[in-house]
């Protein structure tokens, strides 16, 4: 009887999946965003010193699919989304999976306010009830969704400041172990990173230090990342360069940097983009704690 429940349970979230997919693909349509479909297996990732691609013979699975979206851009692609299956090495957990399905998707002549707008709308679209149950929480998704600065939620909640972080290399652990359990269920922007975790963002102009990035909290999981996009070819490669021996020093294969996107990214006209964890997003909608319980089978079972 338990099995029998188990199993509908997983169908109910399953059926469930595919209609949000649906509902996901006819809202970007619907704003004459393309979708478009790009290689999975690549020559090179952007070097992150926190995320392991899995090797595919020389190449790599991607990671997230942005640089070949920000190519296609750089070729005068109009605004761009895309579903589709990355690849992070030794991720499992109760919301985490080694693959799973991301949601990126790009504009031209926008920073990352409009990518929070974006959000917003998005799960107005989805939960038009703008209440959403989770975990015996019910929280209110009525926009404007707060927006909160990295430095703030450190003042408020952090035990060390950003720069002590930073220079003790602690920044993602404090971020994690004490500022997320407190940033509660309600959807809530984090915005303004510390420029070192910049990644692929442009620099806020006048203010050098922070990166107009931002990250989505909804439920307390880790929804969407975005941010305007760096579009200094120079710049990039400096950062490139520096994880990559960020990598090399923590005993990670080496792995080429990305020469086609960074020749091509004096191209890029001035844009957003947005990734966001289409697995986590049906954990939201179906009020389901494990990951595992929102996809047809984990690693664990093939």
């Amino acid at each position: 009887m338990t099995l029998n429940w188990a199993l509908a349970r997983k169908r109910q979230n399953l059926e469930k999946r595919a209609r949000i997919l649906q509902q996901v693909r006819a809202f970007f349509i619907g704003r004459g965003l393309l979708e478009v479909e790009t290689p999975q297996r690549i020559p090179a990732n952007a070097p992150e010193p926190y995320i392991d691609a899995v090797a595919a013979d020389a190449w790599v699975l991607h990671t997230s699919p942005e640089l070949a979206m920000k190519r296609l851009l750089a070729a005068g692609f109009p605004d761009l989304f895309q579903l589709c299956r990355v690849w992070r090495d030794s991720e499992r957990g109760a919301r985490h999976l080694p693959e799973f399905t991301l949601l990126e998707w790009y504009r031209n002549g926008t920073d990352y306010t409009a990518l929070m707008a974006d959000c917003e709308a998005l799960l107005d679209h989805l939960v038009p009830a703008a209440r959403l149950s989770w975990q015996g929480t019910v929280i209110d998704l009525s926009s404007p969704w707060p927006r909160l600065s990295v430095a703030e939620v450190f003042r408020r909640y952090a035990t060390c400041t950003i720069e002590e972080a930073l220079v003790a290399g602690r920044f993602d652990e404090v971020l994690a172990l004490e500022v997320e359990p407190q940033l509660g269920p309600g959807p809530l922007f984090l915005t303004e990173y510390p420029a070192p975790h910049a990644a692929l963002a442009r620099l806020k102009p006048g203010e050098s230090r922070v990166a107009e990035r931002c990250e989505l909290y909804l439920g307390g999981l880790e929804l969407a990342n975005g941010f305007t996009e760096l579009t200094d070819p120079v710049e990039q490669r400096v950062r490139f360069t520096r994880d990559e021996a960020l990598r090399r020093a923590a005993g990670k294969p080496p792995r080429p940097l990305p020469e086609p996107y960074l020749a091509e990214l004096v191209n890029l006209p001035p844009c957003s983009g947005m990734a966001l964890g289409i697995d986590r997003l049906v954990m939201l909608l179906t009020n389901t704690a494990e990951i595992a319980e929102v996809v047809a089978f984990t690693p664990e079972q093939l």
